[in-house]
């Protein structure tokens, strides 16, 4: 490889890894906010059933 090809790749990587930094915390979010769904709907079970059995 010449320096063209190395300067090209350097680029690339470049880009690639802005390109991590800008999507990673909208994945990171996407993730966070379905934990927290899951775990409103588990609570929300668990809410039902007892006030079923307590009634």
């Amino acid at each position: 490889m010449d320096t063209a090809h190395i300067e090209g790749l350097i680029g690339m990587l470049t880009v690639l890894a802005l390109l991590v930094l800008l999507v990673l915390p909208a994945v990171l979010g996407i993730a966070r906010d379905r934990r927290i769904d899951r775990e409103i709907r588990q609570a929300r079970r668990h809410f039902t059933t007892t006030a079923t059995h307590h009634s």
